[in-house]
């Protein structure tokens, strides 16, 4: 896909709203040569990942600096972006033991937008200004932005009055230029470019987003002393699966027996560190 046929007809617009000559016959296409398409923008979407990575640990270690004993990660976005803020903030406590009150989502429209869209929601720049003030931020707290056109009124809001308080601000937009990463003092650009379906931002932004917060968040726990020889060993085991992984896990790094993992889990109150730690000193 040429960026010149993305161009075609669109000045002044976004890359992530301009429509590719080159899927104009989208919906006439066989199946496979439907998801070809599809999948091509994916693998797209990974490159700019990849051309972040540099902007991404920077961003990790300036926050892992930051955090401290008290530190909230607050994530703030709406519609899509948002929605993927959501499922990172939700998956740091069950890996990584990273407790309730340190992070906090603030999502346009409010948790009805979990499960409705409310598109109207982003253009409220003063709810994003509000809600943020609500949180009364500080400079140990780590505020997330994120929006595909990296324009959306409620985010920017969010982000500037996050920064005027002190916290460190980290902004991830699809399009060069964006207000958005201008500012924030880590500015993360996931160039995705237009999309396969034209505007779908769910699509390759979307999954640059995810991605790139994957990588963000785990480089992060690791700077946090949370992963030990490429383990969870914070991981919370609130279920059967869980308990089975905890106990692999004890094994795999202390190489004892599955007898002497139980008990030593058991003796921890199922903490992995812990039971790691006592059966090391026991050695």
């Amino acid at each position: 896909m040429s960026e010149a046929s993305g161009m075609a007809g669109s000045v002044g617009m976004e890359e992530t709203e301009r429509a590719d000559d080159a899927f104009r016959d989208l919906e006439r296409r066989e199946p496979e040569a439907v998801l070809d398409a599809l999948l091509e923008g994916q693998r797209r979407a990974l490159d700019a990942v990849s051309e972040a990575r540099i902007a991404i640990a920077r961003a990790a270690e300036d926050a892992a600096g930051r955090l401290g004993t008290d530190g909230r990660l607050v994530y703030c976005g709406a519609g899509t972006s948002g929605r993927i803020g959501l499922l990172d903030a939700v998956e740091l406590g069950p890996t990584f033991d990273w407790a309730d009150e340190r992070r906090v989502v603030l999502l346009a429209g409010g948790e009805t937008s979990l499960w409705r869209a409310r598109e109207g929601a982003e253009d409220d720049g003063t709810a994003g200004q509000d809600a943020m003030a609500a949180l009364e931020p500080r400079s140990s707290d780590v505020v997330l932005g994120l929006a595909a056109s990296g324009r959306t009124p409620f985010t920017i809001a969010a982000i500037e009055t996050a920064r005027k308080a002190g916290a460190l601000t980290l902004g991830f937009a699809n399009n060069p230029g964006a207000p958005l990463l201008s500012g924030s003092e880590h500015p993360i650009l996931l160039r995705t470019g237009p999309e396969v379906l034209a505007g779908s931002t769910r699509l390759a932004a979307g999954t640059a987003q995810k991605a790139a917060l994957n990588l963000f968040s785990t480089l992060l726990m690791i700077r946090l002393g949370k992963v030990f020889r490429g383990r969870m060993v914070d991981m919370r085991p609130t279920n059967a699966k869980l308990k089975q992984r905890a106990h692999r896990i004890v094994q795999d790094v202390v190489g004892c027996s599955p007898d002497e993992a139980a008990r030593a889990l058991e003796a921890a109150g199922g903490s992995i560190r812990e039971a790691i730690l006592a059966l090391e000193a026991a050695r």
